[in-house]
């Protein structure tokens, strides 16, 4: 599933290419998609419609339009959004548009530039490029709701502060990690960090990769209990967050499966991942201090997902 590096890299590109168009037609071949709404009377409400700005709450996107309405989307496993430009010939030109990944074409959105009010309703229905929606396995969702509205979506109100926002310092960190229940106790004092970092309730937008490279970075054990960590290692669990998403996002996301941006064009994160899906290979930390070190990237379970991690120099 894209975590926040991912949705956000598709959220800056929309931004770039799509806001401020004009939707003129819609199409879909999966009903499921589209929550609530028939295809019919989804397209007639966002018919007409200009998009006025495209943001992210955590892993969810969001694209005002100019009736007061949001179309909500979620990309979930296997969903990403492609922009197509139309060309002469009506065809759509892209280096990687023709990879199998980018075949699971299930929604478009017809957008255009403008609407000319001089001309007939059959030259305003000519389109200048598309919003394709490729989802090989059918899990993504679409949802028409009232701009209003958003705040209230339950699993808006339960998302935890954002893991790249301005909001999140070390000090709102501390802050969540020292968290009392009704009792007056941690509540999370025995909970082991490798939990809480994937807790959307508490820190939104980290998934499963982005934990094992950050808790490596910070040279933490996943299991680790908070109530155990000293101040110097919370300090590194937040220092080696906000780098680790910087650097994601700067690289255009982690493509450890679909995830593809709006080009079609796969992430570049993945070539530089340290410990992901590096179970059994060299730890690169042990093995720059000492050639001769056996130390191996070992992989376990944690709340029933993979982490990957060295237990040699995570302590």
């Amino acid at each position: 599933m894209p975590e926040l590096p991912e949705v956000q890299t598709v959220v800056s590109d929309l931004n770039k290419k799509i806001k401020g168009k004009i939707i003129i037609d819609f199409w879909s071949d999966w009903e499921k998609t589209i929550k609530e709404l028939t295809v019919e009377k989804f397209t007639k409400l966002i018919t007409g419609q200009k998009i006025l700005k495209i943001y992210r709450l955590g892993k969810n996107i969001f694209l005002d339009l100019s009736n007061g309405k949001t179309l909500y989307i979620h990309l979930k496993m296997t969903g990403h959004l492609l922009v197509k430009k139309r060309e002469k010939n009506n065809t759509t030109q892209g280096e990687y548009f023709q990879e199998k990944v980018n075949q699971y074409i299930h929604h478009i959105f017809y957008l255009k530039d403008k609407l000319n009010k001089k001309k007939n309703q059959k030259e305003n229905k000519e389109y200048d490029l598309t919003l394709e929606f490729s989802d090989l396995r059918k899990f993504a969702k679409i949802v028409l709701i009232d701009t209003q509205s958003i705040s209230a979506l339950p699993v808006i109100k339960k998302l935890g502060i954002d893991a790249v926002s301005e909001e999140f310092t070390f000090k709102k960190f501390q802050e969540i990690l020292q968290k009392k229940n009704s009792k007056g106790q941690l509540s999370l004092k025995t909970k082991k960090i490798g939990i809480i970092l994937m807790e959307q309730e508490l820190i939104a937008g980290i998934g499963n990769i982005y934990r094992s490279e950050i808790l490596f970075e910070a040279g933490i054990h996943p299991e680790r209990l908070v109530k155990d960590l000293k101040e110097i290692e919370i300090k590194r669990i937040y220092q080696a967050t906000k780098k680790i998403l910087k650097k994601a996002i700067k690289m255009r996301g982690t493509s450890d499966s679909d995830y593809r941006d709006t080009e079609g064009a796969p992430g570049n994160f993945q070539k530089v991942l340290k410990v992901y899906k590096k179970e059994g290979e060299k730890c690169p930390r042990c093995w720059k201090k000492n050639q001769k070190s056996k130390a191996t990237i070992q992989r376990e379970k944690l709340a029933q997902r993979s982490i990957f991690f060295c237990l040699k120099c995570q302590k």
